[in-house]
């Protein structure tokens, strides 16, 4: 990860923005919410839309999270339990 963006959304990927969406969500929820919710901050684009267009998946999920109230704590995504080694 490069150096400063620990802890960040600065380099959310395609796949952590589909986790973050159904972890906040819910799986079916997500889907949704991608397709149809006009967000105007990319452009009056649906998330799915922009995300095909090549918009950032973190501009993407900031766009969403707005939108949609999600409080800033979340925006990071839950926290995951370390695995035993």
């Amino acid at each position: 990860m490069p150096q400063g963006s620990y802890g960040t959304i600065a380099n959310v990927r395609l796949s952590d923005f589909w986790r973050l969406m159904d972890d906040e969500f819910g799986a079916g929820y997500s889907r949704t919410l991608a397709t149809s919710l006009v967000l105007s901050e990319v452009g009056g684009l649906t998330a799915a839309e922009a995300l095909n267009k090549g918009v950032a998946p973190r501009a993407v999920w900031r766009a969403m999270c707005k939108m949609q109230d999600v409080p800033a704590e979340r925006w990071l995504g839950r926290d995951i339990a370390a695995k035993d080694e």
